[in-house]
């Protein structure tokens, strides 16, 4: 496996940090990776060469306020921010890997960011695949609680309101202890302009889902405490997609590319993929 890596120019002037892994002999496809939130690229390395092993390129951004990215950590103004962005690097991948088949892989927040992307780019990509994907909370807030965060992004946008429990990352200790120990992942609370934009966003996705018709690979954790599996099978329910598929992992949490069990979910997503070439 190779990488290079580099920056680019993203949305509202951000410099952002991006990475290729590419195969030894030519790929036989492309996959864009989008992570998820408070995390960051490089905990992507052991996909990246699950995948190039097998002649797939990956091709991954840090967001906006993640990883090597410049922006504010546990905030962003816009969520449109991250889907202005991603279209500058898909852009630039399709450059860099002319004529190349390209898939679209997110994960938790990236799912919700990549379902999104579906809604006006799906037509340039062979296939998406979704992990996780944040369509709903685990816990849904009350209109009240919404309310509320609704005035604090107007009022007081930077203050933190929602941490992450990195206990239901995995279950694999030794993953989480990697979790809580990267100086690269957010580990305090959200602000309540990030909270407002990511509801806001689900509440998008789940009235446009419609539009979605391409082959979509929906994965999830049944045991998933931080994005609802629920949210997977309302999903499945609204896309048009004649192609769809929707795997459940019975007692996996939330990363299941980092389960004890990886390896199984990795195939599943590489056989999809294949059977799509």
């Amino acid at each position: 496996m190779q990488q290079r890596d580099g920056r680019f120019q993203g949305a509202a002037g951000h410099t952002i940090y991006y990475q290729y892994w590419t195969p030894e002999e030519p790929p036989r496809a492309v996959v864009l990776l989008v992570h998820g939130s408070g995390e960051h690229s490089n905990r992507y390395v052991h996909v990246a060469e699950f995948l190039t092993a097998r002649g797939f390129a990956v091709a991954a951004i840090d967001h906006i306020g993640h990883g090597k990215s410049d922006g504010q950590y546990g905030h962003m103004e816009k969520f449109q921010h991250y889907l202005d962005t991603l279209e500058i690097f898909h852009r630039q991948v399709s450059w860099d890997f002319d004529k190349v088949p390209m898939f679209l892989f997110g994960h938790s927040m990236g799912g919700l960011i990549s379902a999104l992307y579906l809604l006006d780019f799906q037509d340039e990509f062979a296939g998406a695949a979704l992990s996780g994907p944040a369509i709903k909370p685990d816990l849904e807030p009350s209109k009240g609680q919404l309310l509320s965060i609704k005035l604090l992004s107007k009022t007081t946008p930077s203050l933190g309101v929602l941490q992450l429990d990195a206990a239901g990352v995995s279950r694999d200790p030794a993953v989480v202890k990697a979790y809580n120990e990267d100086p690269l992942v957010f580990h305090g609370k959200m602000s309540a302009r990030y909270v407002a934009e990511l509801f806001g966003a689900m509440t998008r996705i789940q009235a446009e889902a419609n539009k979605i018709t391409l082959p979509l690979l929906m994965m999830h954790g049944e045991a998933d405490t931080l994005t609802s599996p629920e949210g997977t099978r309302m999903l499945n329910g609204r896309i048009r997609s004649e192609d769809k598929t929707v795997k459940l992992y019975p007692e996996l949490y939330h990363e299941i590319l980092n389960e004890p069990e990886q390896g199984e979910v990795l195939e599943d997503l590489v056989s999809w993929m294949q059977a799509r070439l």
